[in-house]
């Protein structure tokens, strides 16, 4: 008798336990519903909420903001008197691709030409087209011949700490070159600044503004730090023949400026040319004066 009531009490707690497991299942189920329908409501009331917040339900759709191009810093044109203020370029709407040719006329002869890369350095070449657009560079010196062998421009005051109420970081700055096995010969390689090239150059270095180089020789140095802009398509003879005249003191101790000035009489730039920008090498032209 007693084995047959174990038996009838093992039977009826395993049905319980059956019983049971079968109730907590079906409770996991109604939790794991509930939980996905209050989930498709969160969401729904989410993308709802998000497509209010982009103007979905307006009238008339939102404009997508525009992404800035270029981030211009302000400079303190009170504390550096050398600085003038002709105001800001645009930082969005900035054409991205192909070239923009600016045209240069000196008193040593011209025009001198060059092609602005807007795809390597955008930044660069709106600071130039914009400061050109308000005649920022018209009827200003090249203060230096540098011993880089470039002609530096773009300086106002002549004083190399001048340009605009604004700076922005470098671009497009050459990789340095690199080193060779020691057992064998360094391999033929580009310099960084070949000769026609045109570069930004800032005071201190990595702060641009107006200032650039023409550069009339090759220069290869260990670690470049100009932002190459464009390249020189004409009148590059010009150049050079700006780059022979002799130098004195320019105050410094240095013996970079040119004996006789030399004077940038315009300097304009024309519309971007949607074609891409090339790539040979910087050509001379006749001068013509």
């Amino acid at each position: 008798m007693a084995s047959s009531r174990d038996r009838q009490r093992k039977l009826a707690r395993a049905k319980l336990d059956r019983q049971l497991a079968r109730r907590a299942a079906a409770a996991k189920r109604r939790r794991q519903i509930q939980a996905g329908v209050g989930a498709a409501v969160v969401l729904a009331l989410i993308v709802a909420g998000s497509a209010w917040a982009l103007g979905a339900f307006d009238s008339e759709p939102k404009k997508q903001a525009a992404e800035d191009t270029c981030l211009w810093t302000p400079q303190d044109a009170t504390a550096n008197t050398n600085l003038k203020d002709v105001g800001t370029p645009p930082t969005t709407g900035l054409p991205t691709a192909g070239t923009r040719t600016m045209t240069v006329t000196t008193n040593q002869g011209g025009p001198i030409t060059a092609d602005l890369d807007l795809a390597a350095a955008p930044c660069g070449a709106a600071s130039i087209s914009f400061l050109a657009g308000k005649s920022f560079y018209d009827n200003t010196k090249c203060h230096e011949i540098t011993t880089e062998g470039a002609l530096r421009c773009g300086d106002p005051s002549g004083s190399g700490i001048g340009g605009p109420a604004y700076s922005f970081y470098n671009e497009n700055v050459p990789t340095a070159p690199e080193a060779s096995p020691s057992a064998s010969p360094a391999p033929a390689q580009p310099p960084a600044y070949p000769k026609g090239t045109v570069a930004m150059i800032g005071n201190p270095p990595g702060s641009n503004g107006s200032q650039f180089l023409i550069f009339f020789k090759d220069f290869n140095p260990p670690t470049p730090g100009y932002t190459v802009v464009g390249k020189v398509t004409g009148g590059l003879d010009v150049v050079e023949k700006i780059g022979a005249l002799p130098t004195v003191d320019n105050g410094s101790g240095a013996k970079v400026k040119p004996k006789t000035d030399v004077v940038i009489q315009s300097l304009t730039v024309g519309q971007p040319n949607a074609a891409q920008a090339a790539t040979s090498a910087p050509a001379a032209s006749p001068s013509a004066g």
